[in-house]
């Protein structure tokens, strides 16, 4: 677009001042800068859309399908797919899942492979309370993450995963425990190489 267009168009020209002015208020109050949409879209309110429990809050660049139920105070990040079409996709309370993350509740595989002959798979997924999903991460269909759980960033999540564990990898292993005492967190490691 040349600089001049916006004289063309008033509607143009005024987003134009509305993105500048958000831009700087969000950079003043809270020292980030983000993608127009983020400036005007309120991410507590889209929780508060979606019924989710008091305080979670998700970017407007997450995508939400089908059934979705999200805990209290669980931070969406941006660029994420919850994907409920294929049964109940329960996350927890004080849930942290990073930008990128993908949580399924289905998947194609055998319907491509059979060209179409097979059914979507289907199942619930569930992320327990008090979690962290590293960013890039994929949570696949039927998967079960108990509570305070750390999954390592780009990691592929296709099992049941006990509480209190910490795992990463493709596909990923438990490789860890997360002990939680008040404020203090622990992360104790089976390999100490891995620390």
């Amino acid at each position: 677009m040349k600089k001049n267009d916006s004289k063309k168009n008033p509607l143009l020209t005024e987003l134009q001042k509305l993105y500048v002015e958000q831009r700087i208020e969000t950079k003043k109050n809270w020292d980030r800068v983000l993608p127009f949409n983020e400036l005007l879209f309120d991410r507590w309110e889209k929780g508060v859309f979606l019924k989710s429990k008091k305080g979670a809050n998700l970017y407007d660049s997450s995508y939400v399908y089908g059934d979705v139920s999200i805990g209290k105070n669980t931070w969406i990040g941006p660029n994420t797919i919850l994907d409920g079409s294929g049964g109940k996709l329960l996350i927890g309370d004080f849930c942290s899942i990073s930008s990128g993350a993908q949580i399924y509740t289905h998947n194609t595989v055998n319907w491509a492979l059979t060209g179409g002959n097979a059914t979507y798979e289907k199942n619930n997924t569930r992320i327990g309370n008090n979690c962290y999903i590293g960013p890039n991460t994929i949570i696949a269909m039927g998967s079960k993450l108990g509570k305070c759980c750390v999954i390592g960033s780009q990691s592929l999540v296709n099992s049941k995963i006990p509480a209190n564990s910490i795992a990463f990898g493709i596909p990923a292993k438990v490789v860890g425990k997360v002990s939680v005492k008040g404020k203090t967190v622990s992360f104790n490691y089976f390999d100490k190489n891995k620390n």
